[in-house]
């Protein structure tokens, strides 16, 4: 059967499950400026249209605990077939709803498979790639979630044009139902195409499968030739480590818990919930509700400006973030996000005021007959898209996929991503009120959400790149501060280079259960 081998298109089709996540995000926005919409569930706003959306990250929360279990017991690939199928029975039961009880439960099914495909596509990228790349092919998870996001809101605003358009008080259901059952799409594609990809060689070698391992190693890295020196470097790095790791005695939870990995759990856990709190979700949740309060041109057409803007400025972050770092994209991004959010709220608390029961009743606060003003709420809005698009949106989860050992990886990962759905869901449902009861002062709190996120990745970051995966250990425990930089060559390349000139012998198991001596 056909295997693919080529690194790039293995890590890129797998990123599919991360435009799922991207559906998921855009699955609501692009509906609730619609008269089926707000017709059929009675026009929910406030608490109980922040119920709706909050359902899908619920079931994330829960998805993404489990994904470790999986993953770790029946591959990341397996895990990823698993998500397939609850996104697909998932949008089954959102496009059949009939009431909010049903639609909340179809979008917890749904959210089941983005909590589990947000947490093990990164595992499976970071896997798969070597270390000059990784960056760059996880990075790909979050220009799938764009892409997601892109896709599904044009969806469905196409389908909002039903009928007499949005504001037609008897447009027809299909408005909301097309777009969320042309969504399960993708999910079919990925779970067929997966039966062609590779098991992870660290998955496989943690299952003792060391032959089915290398013979991976040799197709992604060797040309298929197990003689490759980096083939044998890289199945000499995993052995050892996890020669290391089976001799410390304990269970993977009691792993999580020691001083020197819990520590990156906690680091893991902050990056991701600096992720939601730095308000970009928000923006892509509720998008519609803040053009309208700016009272600048079509609000589906003004937001769907941003969602563009989003697929485009990913792309530079997966170019360069091999080269620049993790560390200064995070700190950077994070300061600019703070001085965008304070602009953006102090222009509507100078500009602003009140709505008045003529304007729309989903929105407290608007900023009426002054464009500059409008025009510099959706530009700050536009902006901050762009910084997290090229800065936190990429490096989040390519940072949180490679920090941990292999041992307890897919479950510090399941923790961290835990932690970001924990967020998206409390956000998802708070955003709505607090637009409502406070409007421009949510801008401040997200604001110093993010000054605070810049000042501990300030402290905390250590930079990665350039460096395996079992090379993690070297850098956080080295004792080091983040702060100072880490002068440190990679291990695999010298290791590499010895080998290359015959100066290490590497014993490799063979099908058959034989083994050679290879020389490099």
């Amino acid at each position: 059967m056909y295997q693919a081998s080529n690194v790039y298109f293995i890590c890129g089709f797998a990123a599919i499950g991360g435009g799922l996540f991207g559906f998921d995000i855009s699955s609501m926005s692009g509906v609730l400026g619609t008269s089926a919409y707000k017709r059929y569930f009675n026009n929910p706003v406030s608490y109980r249209q922040g119920g709706i959306t909050a359902s899908m990250p619920a079931g994330s929360l829960v998805g993404s605990l489990a994904s470790s279990f999986i993953a770790d017991r029946f591959s990341r690939k397996v895990a990823l077939q698993v998500a397939c199928i609850l996104w697909i029975i998932g949008s089954i039961i959102q496009c059949a709803a009939r009431n909010v009880g049903t639609l909340c439960t179809g979008r917890a099914i749904a959210g089941l498979c983005v909590g589990i495909a947000s947490s093990v596509v990164p595992i499976y990228q970071s896997e798969i790639a070597p270390k000059e790349i990784r960056g760059r092919v996880v990075s790909l998870q979050q220009w799938a979630i764009t892409w997601g996001i892109l896709i599904q809101y044009f969806v469905q605003y196409g389908a909002a044009q039903v009928g007499g358009g949005p504001n037609d008080p008897d447009q027809p259901e299909t408005a909301f139902r097309l777009p969320w059952g042309i969504q399960m799409i993708p999910a079919f594609v990925l779970f067929i195409g997966l039966f062609f990809f590779p098991y992870t060689p660290r998955w496989l070698a943690s299952k003792d499968r060391w032959e089915e391992a290398i013979q991976v190693m040799a197709i992604l890295h060797g040309s298929g030739d197990m003689n490759h020196p980096k083939v044998l470097a890289e199945y000499k790095e995993i052995e050892e480590a996890l020669r290391f790791k089976s001799e410390e005695a304990g269970s993977n939870f009691r792993a999580l818990a020691h001083p020197r990995i819990f520590k990156r759990v906690v680091l893991g856990m902050s990056v991701q919930m600096w992720s939601q709190l730095s308000g970009m979700n928000i923006m892509m949740y509720y998008i519609v509700y803040i053009m309208q309060g700016a009272h600048i041109g079509s609000p589906l057409t003004t937001a769907s400006i941003q969602y563009i803007i989003n697929v485009a400025l990913t792309l530079p972050a997966i170019m360069y973030l091999d080269k620049i770092g993790r560390r200064p994209t995070l700190i950077f991004g994070s300061f600019l996000m703070m001085v965008l959010f304070f602009t953006s709220g102090a222009i509507q608390a100078v500009y602003g005021q009140p709505n008045g029961v003529m304007d729309s009743g989903d929105i407290t606060w608007i900023v009426t007959n002054n464009m500059p003003a409008s025009s510099a709420i959706v530009a700050c809005s536009y902006l901050f898209v762009a910084t997290f698009a090229t800065t936190w949106g990429p490096t989040s989860w390519t940072y949180t996929a490679e920090i941990f050992p292999s041992r307890v990886r897919a479950m510090a990962v399941s923790i961290s991503t835990a932690f970001n759905w924990l967020w998206n869901m409390a956000l998802a449902f708070a955003v709505p009120p607090l637009l409502w009861n406070i409007n421009w002062k949510m801008y401040m709190i997200f604001a110093a959400f993010n000054g605070t996120a810049c000042i501990h990745m300030t402290l905390f970051a250590h930079e990665t790149k350039g460096l395996t995966l079992e090379e993690m250990d070297d850098v956080f425990d080295s004792g080091v501060p983040a702060w100072r930089p880490h002068k440190k060559t990679s291990r695999l390349d010298a290791l590499q280079k010895d080998i290359e000139m015959g100066k290490i012998l590497i014993a490799v198991p063979l099908p058959g259960g034989a083994e050679e001596k290879l020389l490099g």
